[in-house]
């Protein structure tokens, strides 16, 4: 995915997606594979700060919010369609594949994966059915997926900062009313209420750096910083509970503003002296392939070999082999695959032009 801007690339995007996929990557390697029993190997004195690189898909989902509302300006809804495909599903379907292959090899039974489970994996759609996940990070692609049939409507209403503006506080009051309450359960699943206030916060961005700040843009910003904020030191303590150790608050709640004052500082373009560094469009390149393969590979590669060979070594030697398995999926998938799959796409007329 392109991250455009009305000067060109935004290189520094780049930068905090590499960042926030190594801070994911951090969390998984040094810190929860001890913790819930994936791994014996245990590094005491770094996951006290590795234990909060999950935050770090927080990041991903500002950022989404941001580029992606960037990206669909001016675009049909057809044109939208395509161009989520097109990033999405190439690298996505290869690094499945190798997944499933890989834990169903080598894991002992430990991340078993089935035929129809990995059918429904590769539509992307598996959480409708409740059908789990073939790799543990892939749950953030479903939140992903929605926060695009949003945007989605968006093309098709037409996109203007008035009514992008309109878009952010009725879905930020929709997200503050169900948080009372006051909304059935099953409407979760069109608001995404745990994690709507950092795709409606990038959206107000967006809207930041193409026209300026606004009161009201700015407005939507403080508010989702405050629910972002409630909604975090709930996720942490869960997390907290779910490994039986301490997530402090005030350490979260300094993350999350601290991902909300970058993401500003790019949105009033105050880091255009990152713009000449073009190298971080190569990082980012990488970030979605990383994200996609590190965790369960990474699990199975620790439990085979964490008995042999020295710990810090070998999560070095990991995270390596994961960046040059993320390099193979980006050169070798994602670039000679993704136009001829859009190519593809454009060629397959939608249904309403068949009947005329």
């Amino acid at each position: 995915m392109a991250v455009e801007g009305s000067r060109g690339r935004l290189h520094e995007v780049d930068l905090l997606r590499i960042f926030a996929a190594f801070s994911v990557m951090a969390y998984h390697y040094l810190f929860s594979s001890y913790a819930d029993g994936t791994s014996a190997m245990h590094f005491p004195h770094v996951d006290v700060v590795a234990r909060y690189g999950y935050l770090g898909v927080d990041l991903f989902f500002t950022i989404s919010g941001f580029v992606v509302l960037l990206s669909a300006w001016d675009r049909s809804p057809r044109s939208f369609m395509i161009s989520r495909a097109v990033r999405l599903y190439p690298a996505y379907w290869i690094a499945v594949s190798l997944t499933a292959f890989v834990s169903v090899a080598f894991s002992q039974g430990h991340f078993p994966v089935g035929l129809k489970q990995y059918l429904a994996n590769l539509t992307m759609f598996n959480s409708l059915p409740n059908i789990q996940n073939v790799d543990v990070v892939y749950w953030t692609l479903w939140a992903e997926i929605r926060f695009y049939a949003m945007v989605l409507v968006l093309t098709w209403i037409g996109i203007t900062a008035r009514r992008v503006t309109i878009f952010c506080w009725v879905w930020l009051a929709a997200t503050l009313v169900f948080q009372t309450g006051l909304l059935p359960h099953a409407t979760d699943l069109v608001l995404n209420t745990q994690f709507s206030h950092y795709f409606i916060a990038g959206m107000a961005l967006c809207l930041i750096h193409r026209y300026g700040a606004t009161r009201q843009t700015l407005a939507i910003v403080a508010i989702a910083l405050g629910n972002a904020i409630y909604r975090g030191i709930g996720f942490a303590d869960r997390v907290g509970i779910r490994y039986h150790t301490g997530i402090h608050r005030p350490a979260v709640v300094a993350i999350i503003i601290a991902i909300f004052a970058v993401m500003l500082t790019v949105a009033l373009k105050l880091t255009h002296r990152l713009g000449g560094r073009p190298w971080f469009a190569v990082l980012g390149a990488l970030t979605y392939p990383l994200y996609l393969v590190h965790a369960h590979i990474g699990f199975i590669i620790f439990e085979r070999l964490g008995d042999q060979v020295n710990h810090v070594l070998l999560v070095a030697a990991t995270m390596l082999l994961m960046i040059g398995i993320a390099a193979a999926l980006h050169y070798g998938v994602e670039q000679p695959l993704a136009p001829r799959l859009k190519r593809l796409l454009n060629r397959v007329r939608p249904v309403y032009a068949l009947r005329k």
